[in-house]
């Protein structure tokens, strides 16, 4: 049916997907003039406006007709294949150096993904299931595939499922493309001047073996110990050794760039076309999953900061606590965010390497956070 349901006009259904369809205008829009996560925000905001604007393209192809091009593509996430996949770009993309030299980084990742594990309480406070509620807290850990992989697994075929995975993933992925905005007045609120002038010394150098050995330690460790977390783990782990390894180079390439961007307009498309109001408890729970989205990203990040305080205290001032922020999944914007803080304060104070430990720490900590709350709730 088109956006006028081809003369079965219904009000409210109508006001709906008004609704959405203004919403989606402004994520595209946000995207591109204001450049918020552009790469995912077009996508989604063009599948949400596309499936407002033509449901048979959601369709699930009743009575012996083709699926819709949307429903099809959706599968991939229902499968299970494209979060994993993005894994897999972003391990091909990152360096995990600066978290083998300084491995005392995992304990900001941790201390980051503090927001996920709140707002979970917070989220059955409001009304929410557990399943709801878990899926909802992961947001804390800004990374927008594990929220989608998670939800998507907690809540694929329960009522009112699909908006709410759709939702979150929104949500998830607004929040990471607004923590230029978000996070520098919580840093500066928890942190003193004289705390974020802080130099820290240079790492050790990290060699060759260090870096293939650890994606495939990481793996056998975290993957025996949470076997729910193997899908993103493993993919992150197997786009880290390729590109560490040296040896197949297409095959970085072909990762970090050509899949990553392919699945990344797949998967945006997918996402978008769940997002449909089908009454006034979907709008209701759209406003809380906003708010919540908030406070579990600023208790994150504040989590970190704090944590990064407690270190800088035992350390004898040795480390900033600024870095504790970037512990949270949004590699590499919230080590940028650290670093020009540290610029703003002092000019020769460069962060970015030291925030990139708890930054990518913060990737493998969200993942396993994700494998906790399956393992428990799934």
């Amino acid at each position: 049916m088109g956006f006028l349901n081809e003369g079965q006009f219904d009000p409210l259904s109508f006001v709906f997907r008004l609704i959405m369809i203004v919403v989606a205008c402004l994520l595209i829009y946000l995207a591109i003039a204001k450049g918020f996560e552009p790469y995912l925000l077009i996508p989604i905001g063009v599948g949400m406006l596309l499936v407002n604007l033509a449901p048979a393209l959601y369709s699930a192809g009743d009575n012996g007709e083709a699926a819709g091009l949307l429903r099809t593509l959706h599968l991939g996430v229902e499968w299970e294949i494209f979060p994993p996949l993005i894994f897999l770009g972003i391990g091909a993309t990152t360096d995990f150096g600066p978290l083998i030299s300084r491995p005392s980084s995992l304990i900001l990742g941790a201390a980051a993904q503090l927001g996920i594990f709140i707002t979970f309480l917070g989220a059955i406070f409001l009304g929410f299931n557990a399943l709801e509620a878990a899926s909802i807290g992961i947001i804390g850990g800004a990374d927008g595939p594990t929220a989608i992989f998670l939800s998507n697994k907690l809540l694929n075929g329960a009522d009112g499922g699909q908006m709410l995975c759709a939702t979150i993933a929104v949500v998830a992925y607004s929040y990471m493309a607004l923590v230029p905005i978000i996070q520098p007045p919580i840093i500066k609120l928890l942190t003193t001047k004289k705390e974020r002038q802080i130099k820290m010394v240079e790492a050790r150098k990290v060699s060759k073996g260090e870096k293939i050995l650890f994606p495939v330690v990481v793996m056998v460790v975290v993957i025996t110990l949470i076997p729910s977390c193997a899908p993103l783990i493993g993919m992150l782990m197997l786009g880290n050794l390729i590109k560490e390894s040296g040896v197949v180079p297409n095959l970085v390439d072909a990762a970090s760039k050509t899949l990553l961007y392919a699945i990344t307009i797949f998967l945006g498309l997918s996402v978008g076309a769940t997002a449909t109001l089908n009454g006034p408890e979907d709008a209701l729970n759209f406003v809380k999953i906003l708010a919540l989205g908030m406070v579990a990203f600023s208790i994150a990040t504040a989590g970190g900061v704090l944590v990064g305080k407690l270190m800088c205290k035992l350390s004898g001032g040795k480390v900033n606590p600024m870095i504790g922020a970037a512990g949270v999944s949004a590699v590499p914007m919230a080590a940028r965010v650290v670093h020009k803080i540290g610029l703003e304060e002092d000019k020769s104070n460069y962060l970015l390497m030291h925030a990139m430990g708890p930054n990518v720490a913060g990737v493998i900590g969200s993942a396993v956070a994700a494998g906790l709350l399956l393992s428990i709730l799934g």
